[in-house]
């Protein structure tokens, strides 16, 4: 019953507005362990008929709210840890383009009424904190809080194909101190448990695949990477932070030499870095300036190099095809990002790099799992 979890059909300036609101920053203009036996998912979400349009891409499905069920279309978003969804008080455009709460019609729903503000680049999408029953394909949470936003900043959402954003990233990051939807299942136990581990995975299949990519609360899928699981510790409870060795473009320019962090971060579009170190990358993979943004030629993607990503002794290539959008001219999935202390300086493993990677986020053990995603 879930919509695909990929292209969403704005442009890059639209997707790079996200992206520079959600961190509320503007971007440049620069610009192994094995594997555990197999654990049983306690439920899978199917996100499929995916659109691969390469650097358009995120991760959503729908889930419901209230009794009887409200249905809302969400990003899933491991760079955040707050569920919201429009309200039908919200006045805002982005609103009326989209699926809107109404609590009068949810028998189990219980107002909280503290006030709910998240800042981004050119405003702060603001509402109230609820509570209700919240389902995601079976599993059903209850008393759970959210937020239903009544103000929508500036055009960001108006165009989106999804109504609200669930986050699944730590409960640190949480605004107002609102338990995440993960923890609530898991304290509910409403997430089976294998082998003394609470997995919540996110994968996303080889983008050549048709069918999109699923959703997993408590286990994985081994039919659907290669090799084995590399575990990656995080190193940082809030979003999911690891510890990067290097990165490499084909292996002359060497960035990051001394180890470095960044996030995997579902809810973000691109691959994005210090500025001065994303020049470096542009440079080296030819990429030129068009309209504000780089490109690379499409015609020439097997000439260009290769970028890899040493985590944790593991190298994680990424072809030209897989850093470029395949259209007539290639758009870079690169983009400088200046993030200060104390929350950077930090790198965004973004979708650009997910979607070829299955990825497992580990709340049991505070690790990342990564290896080749296959069809």
């Amino acid at each position: 019953m879930f919509v695909a979890p990929n292209s969403l059909q704005w442009n890059r300036q639209r997707l790079l507005s996200l992206l520079c609101r959600k961190w509320g920053l503007k971007p440049s203009k620069m610009l192994s362990l094995e594997p555990r036996k197999w654990i049983t998912p306690t439920k899978t979400i199917n996100l499929p008929n995916a659109r691969h349009v390469k650097t358009q891409v995120e991760y959503f499905g729908q889930i419901s709210i209230g009794s009887p069920p409200q249905n809302f279309t969400v990003l899933f978003d491991t760079g955040s840890s707050n569920l919201w969804v429009p309200s039908i008080y919200c006045v805002s455009p982005a609103c009326a383009e989209h699926a809107r709460f109404h609590p009068s019609n949810s028998s189990t729903y219980n107002e909280v009424g503290t006030p709910f503000s998240i800042q981004y680049g050119t405003g702060s999408l603001t509402g109230i904190i609820g509570s209700d029953q919240v389902t995601v394909e079976g599993i059903t949470v209850v008393n759970q809080q959210f937020a239903e936003s009544v103000s929508e900043p500036g055009s960001t959402f108006v165009d989106a194909e999804f109504d609200g954003i669930l986050g699944l990233a730590y409960p640190s990051l949480a605004v107002d101190g609102v338990i995440p939807v993960f923890d609530n299942m898991m304290a509910q136990n409403l997430v089976e448990l294998k082998s003394q581990t609470y997995p919540l995975l996110l994968l996303n299949r080889n983008p050549e695949s048709s069918a999109g990519g699923e959703l997993l609360f408590g286990g994985f899928d081994t039919s659907h990477f290669s090799g084995t699981l590399s575990w990656v510790p995080v190193t940082k409870q809030g979003y999911w932070q690891i510890q990067l060795d290097n990165i490499q473009v084909f292996n002359s320019v060497v960035l990051c030499a001394e180890g470095c962090q960044a996030i995997v971060d579902t809810g973000t579009s691109l691959i994005t870095g210090p500025p001065s170190d994303i020049k470096q990358i542009q440079n080296a993979i030819s990429a030129t300036p068009v309209d504000g943004e780089y490109a690379v030629d499409c015609n020439n993607l097997n000439m260009l190099p290769d970028v890899t990503f040493t985590i944790n002794g593991i190298p994680y290539t990424l072809s030209a095809e897989d850093y470029s959008d395949g259209m007539a001219i290639c758009t870079s999935g690169f983009q400088g990002m200046n993030i200060q202390p104390p929350a950077g300086p930090l790198w965004i493993l973004g979708d650009v790099f997910i979607r070829q990677f299955y990825t497992v986020f580990d709340r049991g053990n505070n690790r990342v799992g990564l290896a080749p995603a296959v069809p």
